[in-house]
């Protein structure tokens, strides 16, 4: 697998609902298309229960051109002021997924940008199935911004089971977010195969750095300049990364995926929608090639 396979996208696609929860999102694709430079292209998928001045025209009877052009207006106003090349593009589906998807592909967009709803009861950050089913069916690495982008990325863990998936992963981030330094995070549940069971948790975590971890970073064959720290802890994934990201300050974690039926890799199991939901902190899901077709 070559680092070649990722490269920072020339054209990153803005998910949004013209809510005030996708100002985050908007944000971070700004922030990230100038890095790069890169055209940002805006989507919005009508969806009228998420936006009052659309409601209120379909309630007064006005055709699907007036909806659009009231959409049209408030994502112009969003991408006034913006020092980069932004584009607009609207749709209207009941999938809205899928019509994402479709536009990413039509754009040749290397990077779909989007956001989380917010549960008010709670209190707090819940994904939507639509980004939810993005993460599991989409093939461009998908970036879920949860927080405010005052900055350049600059705290970044890459979440690893030591699979290809998670390689992939690895490698993107190098591409994406070069000069970083990458933290390269495992948690373990159960001692690796060859290893004592009556090894302390401190050894356990010396001798898979020494093992698993050092052949896995020599198999990525990463680029010269790209640094690397180890990170590795004993607990269930969802837990200990979610306390890892608030006690270090992380901003954002790189995780794989695997297969087309959408479920995670060995890396998150049945915890995907949990470690999702969980980590306080941006998360970009990148697919591996082998698992597009």
């Amino acid at each position: 697998m070559s680092a070649s396979l990722v490269t920072q996208p020339a054209r990153l696609l803005l998910a949004t609902d013209l809510s005030a929860r996708c100002d985050r999102a908007l944000d971070r694709a700004a922030q990230l298309a100038e890095e790069w430079h890169a055209e940002l292209i805006a989507l919005n998928v009508l969806d009228i229960a998420a936006s009052p001045d659309q409601a209120l025209a379909w309630a007064t009877g006005a055709n699907d051109d007036q909806v659009f052009n009231i959409a049209r207006r408030q994502l112009a106003r969003d991408l006034s002021g913006l020092h980069i090349h932004a584009t607009m593009r609207m749709a209207r589906a009941g999938d809205a997924a899928a019509a994402i998807r479709d536009v990413a592909a039509r754009t040749d967009s290397g990077l779909v940008v989007t956001g989380v709803a917010c549960n008010e009861v709670l209190g707090r950050f819940l994904l939507g199935s639509t980004v939810e089913r993005l993460a599991r069916t989409l093939p461009q690495p998908l970036l879920v911004v949860r927080n405010r982008a005052r900055s350049p990325y600059r705290r970044v863990v890459v979440a690893t089971d030591f699979s290809d998936s998670s390689r992939h992963a690895l490698l993107a981030a190098a591409r994406l977010l070069p000069g970083r330094e990458l933290i390269l995070y495992h948690a373990y549940q159960s001692p690796s195969s060859g290893i004592s069971n009556n090894l302390p948790h401190v050894h356990l975590s010396r001798e898979i750095e020494q093992g698993e971890y050092a052949d896995f970073l020599a198999a990525s064959k990463l680029p010269a300049d790209v640094t690397v720290r180890p990170a590795i802890e004993h607990g269930a994934l969802e837990i200990s990364l979610t306390r890892y990201v608030r006690n270090h300050e992380i901003e954002l974690v790189l995780m794989g995926t695997h297969g087309r039926s959408g479920v995670m890799s060995i890396l998150l199991g049945s915890s995907a929608t949990n470690l999702l939901n969980w980590l306080p902190c941006d998360v970009l899901v990148v697919r591996e090639p082998r698992a597009i077709t």
